[in-house]
């Protein structure tokens, strides 16, 4: 694989504005494979996200703190979860106490949509993952990457 340099022609200042150019190259990179998997089962990065927050949170959940747990935060979040709704993978219920407040959880439908998905091969990234960085390097990439984010 061509080093940051190569792939983007272009020479550095230093090692730093290399590493987070490189940083920034790889995740666009990763996320455009990830969105292409998610293509065929007609669902953003986004709504594939919040299903996971609400798998994991096995119950009801503000929208704001599952907006809070986005790895891309969406000022659309509402707007995101409405097609989850539509096709009947989250519900959503108001707050009695604070109208203003949306909670919304996992249905069983979303539930074994996402266990189609984990169970689908040719969507797992994290094994595409594993063909290029041990598990060892991942650790150490992990690690660096919560340092970076401090």
């Amino acid at each position: 694989m061509p080093s940051i340099d190569e792939e983007i022609k272009s020479k550095f200042e230093s090692d730093h504005q290399r590493a987070l150019v490189n940083v920034l190259f790889t995740a666009n990179w990763l996320k455009n494979i990830h969105s292409d998997g998610l293509k065929k089962y007609d669902i953003t990065t986004q709504q594939y996200n919040i299903l996971r927050i609400l798998r994991g949170a096995k119950g009801w959940m503000a929208m704001n703190d599952v907006k809070g747990r986005m790895i891309e935060k969406s000022p659309n979040t509402t707007r995101l979860a409405d097609k989850l709704l539509k096709s009947e993978y989250i519900e959503r219920r108001r707050c009695d106490e604070d109208r203003r407040v949306v909670f919304v959880q996992i249905t069983k439908k979303g539930l074994e949509f996402l266990k189609k998905m984990d169970t689908d091969k040719s969507f797992d990234l994290s094994k595409e993952f594993s063909k290029y960085i041990t598990k060892k390097e991942a650790k150490k990439l992990s690690a660096l990457l919560d340092q970076i984010r401090g």
